[in-house]
């Protein structure tokens, strides 16, 4: 089975993080995986984007036109992606930074205000990890716990201070199933 996911927003939302946190889950699981990041010359603000690929077997392109899943952190990422999620995949929209309705009937829409539930942890940079909550419980091609591994295993020890806040918002994320 072959999952693709778009993970898309502004440059310092975590998109890019996110995605990279999906791939090294994927390979930590034993799963074939490719990576590819995104994003405009700006530091913060730009847009930011990137592709993962989980796959049981050889991945024949990393290039992705039609995307199992998208995660759309902002508005003009929505209007972008949308259109492109493969019939019947999934969208998870932040409706903190979105101010319109999807407009598929096709795919499944899962709609969070991850500003918001992440501020209730006491940081809005967990709006990321409350979003891949909300994409493993509704697409489970990888199971919770190895994001949580992955964390611990790729996160620098510095920031091992951050893990129960982001498992945490994991498990927020993890409640919005329609």
């Amino acid at each position: 089975m072959q999952t693709e996911v778009i993970f898309a927003g502004f440059g310092g939302q975590g998109v890019l993080f996110g995605g990279q946190l999906l791939a090294y889950a994927g390979m930590d699981e034993g799963k074939e995986v490719t990576w590819i990041p995104s994003y405009g010359p700006e530091m913060r603000g730009g847009t930011a984007n990137c592709t993962v690929v989980v796959s049981d077997e050889e991945i024949g392109s990393p290039i992705v036109h039609n995307p199992t899943a998208v995660i759309a952190m902002n508005r003009p990422s929505l209007d972008k992606y949308e259109p492109l999620v493969k019939a019947g995949g999934l969208l998870i929209v932040n409706t903190s930074m979105v101010d319109r309705k999807t407009t598929r009937k096709d795919i499944k829409v899962v709609e969070i205000a991850a500003n918001e539930e992440a501020e209730k942890l006491g940081d809005q940079k967990m709006a990321n990890m409350v979003l891949l909550g909300a994409l493993l419980a509704n697409l489970p091609f990888l199971p919770q716990e190895s994001i949580e591994k992955a964390l611990k295993a790729h996160l620098p020890e510095r920031h091992h201070k951050l893990l129960p806040k982001n498992y945490e918002a994991l498990e927020i994320g993890a409640h919005y199933i329609p």
